[in-house]
């Protein structure tokens, strides 16, 4: 308890205490213990559990809060889930709402333990037939919720599962036509339950606007979302029928008319930027259902845009998005606007990465799936904070740094980092506390320099994390 207080002392009222629901566990001890955990973990970012907890008693409690049966995924996000909708009333116009699934991959001595994730070709044996092995892991369907300005305010919902066997797609096809299944029994309700789960935690459908890549183009995701009343903009793969049924949307798109141009900067593969320009069209039309569902589901009146690079790039493929929405597109700038917010779908895999590369879940030890996902669940709040410091720094950079800073922090930050040099960042804001933090994690600052990133910033975090440590104990002595 001594310790315990302590540590409590050194930290002072940290961020974490905001995104815990304690009464959200069956057990108190256990709300206090995460709250503890939550703590620890965001400090030391990117360490192990015994790194973290420093001695074998925190880390044993650890480690049985993670097995504990009455610990789940859904208790341990409650209390974020609560800050993402109070953040989401705070806001103002419409909010995106960012779907995607991601993989963790582990290694293990019983991977029947964790289960599977896919199926990969691992080569030839002997006799020239190709060998095939299960990859041992955890899967994570999420979605987070973002301004138009790339703002993350949290997530919103958040599925685990594993495979006890994969048998992939094409294995299946042999014997069912996936069209004929419900959507009920596939994997790929989960699009389903996320967007139902983020309507009714956020509340306000309409203002939502839920994105998604190839992957979501579900038409009962569509009928779903004109039932709840919200909105969604999707990037389609699949060429349905349209107008009574007797030609597809890619044949009536052929004779669209070009609305415009539009200019971009993309970053191609050798990570230079190009500036490329795309010709947009786009035309409201009758979509049907697909066959053997028809009985089920209504046809959709529905917008599908068609950007296109104009010209042809050297040394890779040209860009081509098919977009397909509900919202009514009037002229070329709504097509652009509907475009930017599906460019926005990358910030899902910039925080997917930061799970990966800032959080390091795939390097956790714990032996089973359940535990893992109890452990990711947490790395979620954690990757959340450090994506929101770096962009909050770039939403509202003239901001009082004390949204995202402690008095301490900003204390040991000015004594450490001089004002100067600093991109010119205005005295006394989020942007110039924010562009200190990163320096302590490598960022140089140069007036050239594009803004902090998150690894910079988590690096940065860590270092600070250490340093206030530091300075406490040196004025307690």
């Amino acid at each position: 308890m001594q310790a315990e207080s302590e540590s409590q002392l050194l930290l002072g009222d940290h961020w974490s205490r905001s995104e815990v629901d304690e009464t959200a566990f069956r057990d108190a001890r256990l709300g206090r213990r995460f709250g503890d955990l939550l703590r620890c973990l965001s400090d030391r970012m990117g360490g192990t559990i015994p790194l973290a907890c420093q001695d074998w008693a925190s880390t044993k409690a650890a480690y049985r809060f993670f097995s504990n049966p009455k610990v789940e995924e859904g208790d341990i996000l409650a209390g974020h889930l609560k800050a993402t909708k109070a953040r989401y009333v705070a806001s103002d116009g419409p909010i995106l709402v960012l779907q995607d699934t991601t993989e963790f991959t582990y290694q293990r001595r019983n991977p029947h333990d964790v289960g599977f994730t896919k199926s990969v070709n691992s080569g030839r044996d002997k006799s020239g037939r190709l060998r095939h092995h299960a990859v041992c892991g955890i899967l994570m369907h999420s979605s987070l919720v973002v301004t138009e300005e790339g703002l993350p305010l949290g997530l919103a919902a958040v599925k685990f599962w594993n495979r006890d066997k994969f048998k992939g797609t094409a294995q299946l096809k042999r014997k069912i036509n996936p069209t004929r299944v419900p959507i009920e029994a596939k994997e790929s309700v989960r699009w389903l339950d996320n967007l139902r789960q983020s309507v009714a935690l956020l509340g306000q459908p309409d203002r939502c606007v839920h994105v998604g890549d190839r992957e979501s183009d579900i038409y009962e995701l569509y009928c779903l979302a004109k039932d709840l009343g919200t909105h969604f903009v999707v990037r389609t793969v699949v060429d349905r029928l349209a107008g009574i049924g007797d030609h597809t949307v890619k044949t009536e798109m052929h004779e669209v008319p070009s609305a415009g141009m539009h200019s971009i900067e993309v970053r191609v593969d050798n990570d230079t930027v190009e500036r490329v320009t795309l010709d947009i069209r786009f035309k409201r039309i009758h979509v049907c259902p697909p066959i053997g569902k028809q009985k089920r589901y209504p046809a959709l009146d529905l917008t599908v845009i068609h950007a296109s690079e104009v010209g042809g790039p050297l040394g890779r493929k040209p860009i081509l998005w098919k977009l397909v929405t509900d919202l009514e597109v009037a002229d070329l700038d709504a097509a652009i606007e509907k475009i930017r917010w599906y460019s926005a779908r990358w910030k899902i895999e910039v925080f997917h990465k930061i799970l990966k590369s800032g959080c390091r879940a795939e390097d956790a030890k714990l032996r089973t799936a359940d535990r893992l996902a109890n452990l990711v669940a947490l790395f979620c709040i954690v990757s959340w904070r450090v994506m929101w410091m770096t962009m909050m720094a770039r939403a509202a950079p003239d901001a009082d740094p004390a949204i995202a800073f402690t008095a301490t922090e900003i204390t040991i930050l000015d004594r450490l980092v001089c004002d100067s040099g600093n991109r010119r960042a205005k005295p006394g804001t989020l942007q110039l506390y924010l562009t200190k933090l990163s320096r302590l994690g490598g960022y140089l600052a140069r007036t050239s320099d594009p803004p902090p990133g998150n690894t910079v910033v988590w690096r940065g975090l860590r270092r600070l994390v250490d340093i206030q440590i530091g300075a406490e104990l040196a004025t307690c002595g």
